[in-house]
């Protein structure tokens, strides 16, 4: 019961955002702007994309590197692909998909590439953090209303307050469980969440022990620049996004990067919502914000990630039949 509700609440939580984002929308108007598109530029998106994703890969290998790994860059880029194309179906299951991936074809442990995995993750939610930051600071009004749109005009006091009490309720709880830590341990739950954060401790320091450290801070600023400047492509690639600055479409890349980690099956709904609302406050109507964000959505959250993802799932079973046959 438990690993269905796994699948069915981000499904139903996805359903149900799309429903309220769509319910006023006119999808042929939507259909529209996907005849209307520029799909020269939505090939280049597509192909800034696939670099993004082979330097991920990149990088993956230079966390395995210390621990003894040397895997081909074609094999772990079919794994983060392969990673991708999982998450398409299994919410949070691809991380998972591409450490099997890779043990299938280069017979790196799973844990082992799993942790790599994790630390990288800590890395990229550390830079998305950081453009929240910078987004606040240079779009600060917007995100204001957009925040006044989603939850209502609610007073900052009152929501400080709120903050201020679950951070006190925090440090008292951190000081709780100090005191007892062993007889919290002995509870299976609390111990795998403790395990986990342990994991992701000693996964983000081992990030700074890396011998090529330039190169994977290269590499990271490599991928999230692919992710702008695709989106930018794809923006231009309809009218819609013809009035869009530089600056919307980093705050674009900020919302809709949140929305993808929402928990629904490929961002689905939370996409929309978010990115929908943030253009609409960009000088777009409501119709042509939420026909912007669906375009994009497809383009970036399904189809490129089908495409890519489907023939890494190909070359991945072409080269284990291969070796069978050998």
């Amino acid at each position: 019961m438990k690993k269905a509700l796994k699948y069915i609440l981000p499904i139903a939580l996805g359903l149900a955002l799309l429903n309220w984002v769509f319910k006023d929308i006119d999808l042929l108007k939507t259909l529209q702007s996907f005849r209307d598109a520029n799909y020269v530029l939505v090939f280049f998106a597509a192909i800034l994309a696939l670099l993004a994703h082979i330097s991920r890969a990149a990088r993956w290998n230079i966390m395995l590197e210390p621990l003894g790994y040397k895997p081909s860059l074609r094999n772990t880029s079919i794994a983060v692909l392969i990673g991708y194309l999982t998450n398409l179906v299994f919410p949070r299951a691809g991380e998972l998909a591409r450490s099997a991936s890779l043990q299938k074809s280069e017979n790196v442990p799973f844990d082992k590439s799993f942790g790599a995995v994790i630390a990288e993750r800590i890395i990229d939610v550390l830079i998305l953090g950081l453009l929240v930051l910078v987004n606040l600071l240079l779009e600060f009004g917007r995100i204001k209303s957009l925040f006044i749109d989603l939850f209502g005009n609610q007073n900052p006091a009152e929501l400080l307050f709120v903050l201020g009490g679950l951070l006190l309720l925090g440090v008292l709880g951190l000081v709780v469980f100090q005191k007892n830590k062993e007889k919290f341990l002995r509870i299976g739950l609390i111990k795998k969440i403790f395990d986990f954060t342990e994991g992701l401790r000693s996964g983000f320091l081992s990030v700074l022990k890396i011998e090529k450290s330039a190169q994977f801070f290269l590499h990271t600023f490599f991928i999230w620049a692919m992710y702008y400047v695709s989106t930018y492509l794809l923006c231009k690639a309809v009218s819609l996004g013809d009035s869009l600055s530089f600056l919307s479409v980093l705050t674009i890349l900020v919302m809709g990067s949140i929305g993808m980690a929402v928990p629904t099956i490929g961002g689905i709904g939370s996409y929309h919502l978010l990115v929908g609302k943030i253009v609409a406050l960009y000088g777009l109507s409501n119709q042509d914000g939420i026909s912007l964000a669906t375009f994009l959505h497809t383009m970036t959250g399904i189809l490129f990630i089908l495409l890519f993802g489907l023939i890494a799932f190909i070359m991945s079973f072409l080269s284990t039949k291969k070796a069978n046959v050998s």
